[in-house]
């Protein structure tokens, strides 16, 4: 079986959630304390042995590219001032081993499409998709949700997604399925659906984030007209592979927040001040004050 090795970044959205912090930013450059959410999601892949960083792009997102680059100017700089570890951070924000590809995606015609605009590169290999915006933070010493998965992807070969129970009023804004037992923490997927009112949703469980699909499923992709909000759905593409394949869906250790909203921003940014060593105890006694003096 093949090493999961690849993993796609769909990055091309507008971030309209966030205007007008995003008017001129990519929403994925958002910092969460001292790293923005695309660095947090790519650390994530290099801890599963990901090596190819595939990134799905649009207009105004420059930024990801310069970020993930060699920046000879301000290491001089910083050099210069004997700032060592101001250095070391910027030099490893990407490790050697690992490459960036980024390929344009001309038009919005969603996740099914950012996803297909990744074939060329990705082939028949089995490959990781990583949404930035789902930020999933586990304890301490244990696995990323990315080496969890791979190692069940690497034990069972079937494509995998990563599922979390979500209120039954949210089923609208996500791609929910139906599922029986196979082991713990491991379902079959018998049926997915796009964005299902809440009285059709076939369950509360919801698609979050973080998938490895089989190189297959581009053979549907490609067939497919648009979906649920007049767009290629990355959910009627798995429909269409499990005709012809199994596909499991994964309940992940660890806590997701939803940066693609304000609120799920704010939390995974009070969550990781609270962790970050250099502001930790500062930052918890400021929240205990303000606790205090807004009672």
């Amino acid at each position: 079986m093949k090493k999961v090795t690849k993993a796609v970044f769909p990055v091309a959205g507008l971030g309209s959630r966030f205007l007008p912090a995003t008017k001129a930013q990519p929403k994925e450059m958002l910092p969460v304390v001292d790293k923005p959410l695309i660095q947090y999601a790519v650390e994530e892949a290099v801890s599963a042995g990901i090596t190819e960083m595939i990134f799905i792009t649009g207009r105004n997102k420059r930024a990801i590219e310069d970020h993930f680059d060699k920046a000879y100017e301000l290491e001089a700089e910083l050099e210069a001032a004997r700032k060592v570890e101001l250095l070391k951070l910027v030099q490893e924000v990407l490790p050697s081993s690992v490459n960036c590809i980024y390929i344009r995606q001309q038009q919005p015609l969603g996740l099914g499409h950012a996803v297909l605009c990744a074939r060329p590169v990705v082939g028949d290999d089995p490959f990781a998709v990583i949404l930035a915006d789902d930020f999933m933070d586990v304890r301490q010493g244990k696995l990323t949700v990315m080496q969890q998965m791979v190692e069940v992807y690497e034990r069972e070969g079937n494509s995998l997604l990563a599922v979390q129970h979500v209120p039954r009023e949210s089923t609208r804004q996500y791609g929910i399925v139906a599922s029986s037992p196979y082991m713990q923490n491991l379902e079959f997927v018998n049926t997915i659906v796009e964005k299902p009112e809440p009285e059709e949703a076939p369950s509360s469980m919801a698609v979050v984030g973080r998938y490895i699909l089989n190189g297959s499923i581009f053979n549907y992709l490609v067939g497919l007209g648009k979906g649920s909000g007049g767009e290629i759905q990355l959910t009627d593409g798995i429909a269409e592979l499990m005709k012809h394949e199994r596909v499991l869906a994964y309940r992940y250790h660890g806590r997701r927040y939803d940066c693609g909203s304000k609120i799920g921003y704010l939390k995974a940014t009070v969550a990781m001040g609270l962790k970050h060593p250099e502001v930790m105890k500062e930052f918890s006694d400021f929240l205990s004050e303000l606790n205090v003096t807004q009672r």
